[in-house]
């Protein structure tokens, strides 16, 4: 039997490019003890993995030269040496971009795929939900009454962090997506009282329209003109967290800083950056409050799915491009 998996051969230089890369048969592993083999039928691509193809120190170690890269996956068990776990049971994890992966029990979480679907998994049930929740409810202390503003609203996490602001009672909640057919989804199916596509004009002004009497709450997921327009129309007390900043992963110089940081001391403002693993405490109370949301259809999610291990490099690129609506999976 073959496995497929991709390797990064080189580490790129602003927007990676397809030489940077490459797929490669192997062997399918053989599971040791405490150890499953899962054929996986699921993979994750996300924005964060840009940062992980630079040998530059970060929260996660770079991706090593020459070997598979990781990510998540969700698949089902084909062989098992450990106690607990199954032939035919299907378990998240985090050896993606390849076929078959032997996965560690300890580090397999068992899914149902009777209660949603698997690929489900990995958005909104998965990581990408509990970094909407734990960055908007934890980090941004939202509140009650807030005005929200999300970047990146069309994507997988800004999508359920509108949501969520909405069904705990914000008092709006503003979007920015990069098509008219975005704007119009966070509209028509997710529920945001304005929302703009940003590429139609300066976000400062498109932010000021949609937001007259100023935003408490900014979940930044864009960065650079973003993030300024939010410090800008911050109201007093305000809070932005800040779960990513894609405007500048693929930059080759550094990227300016926003030129009105001094607003902060007038609406003693609070930016603070989080990880989603540092807030994994929270994965019950999330799964409790947002499975019922997502079950009764309260929570709308959509997915990208792109079918073929062998275009999972492609998927990648395209959520750095945003060519994705909602969460970017594939099928193997």
């Amino acid at each position: 039997m073959i496995n497929r998996e991709w390797h990064l051969l080189s580490r790129p230089e602003g927007w990676p490019r397809p030489e940077d890369f490459a797929l490669v048969e192997a062997e399918v592993p053989t599971p040791g003890e405490g150890q499953v083999l899962v054929r996986n039928r699921y993979l994750s691509v996300d924005p964060y993995m840009r940062g992980r193809m630079s040998a530059a120190k970060s929260y996660v170690a770079p991706y090593e030269l020459g070997r598979a890269m990781e990510g998540g996956a969700v698949g089902e068990v084909v062989a098992s040496n450990a106690e607990g776990i199954a032939v035919g049971d299907h378990v998240l994890h985090f050896l993606g971009w390849r076929e078959y992966a032997v996965v560690d029990a300890k580090r397999a979480v068992a899914v149902d795929p009777q209660a949603a679907p698997l690929s489900a998994y990995l958005g909104v049930l998965g990581m990408t939900g509990l970094t909407a929740y734990a960055g908007l409810l934890r980090t941004a202390s939202f509140q009650e009454g807030d005005a929200v503003f999300v970047s990146g609203a069309a994507g997988a996490v800004g999508s359920q962090v509108g949501q969520i602001a909405r069904l705990k009672g914000a008092s709006r909640v503003i979007g920015s997506a990069g098509s008219d057919e975005k704007v119009k989804l966070l509209l028509d199916e997710y529920g945001f009282d304005a929302a703009f596509n940003y590429k139609a004009g300066p976000v400062h002004e498109q932010l000021k329209e949609a937001a007259p009497d100023g935003i408490d709450v900014y979940f930044d997921n864009v960065g650079g003109d973003h993030l300024e327009a939010a410090i800008g129309r911050l109201n007093r007390g305000g809070r932005i967290a800040v779960c990513g900043m894609i405007s500048v992963y693929n930059a080759t110089e550094p990227a300016p800083g926003p030129r009105n940081l001094a607003r902060l001391i007038q609406t003693r403002g609070r930016i603070e950056g989080f990880l989603v693993g540092d807030h994994y405490d929270l994965q019950p109370q999330f799964v409790r409050e947002v499975g019922p949301w997502v079950a009764s259809g309260a929570l709308k999610y959509r997915e990208t799915v792109v079918e073929g291990i062998e275009n999972n490099l492609e998927a990648f690129l395209g959520v750095l491009r945003g060519d994705n609506t909602g969460k970017m999976i594939v099928k193997v």
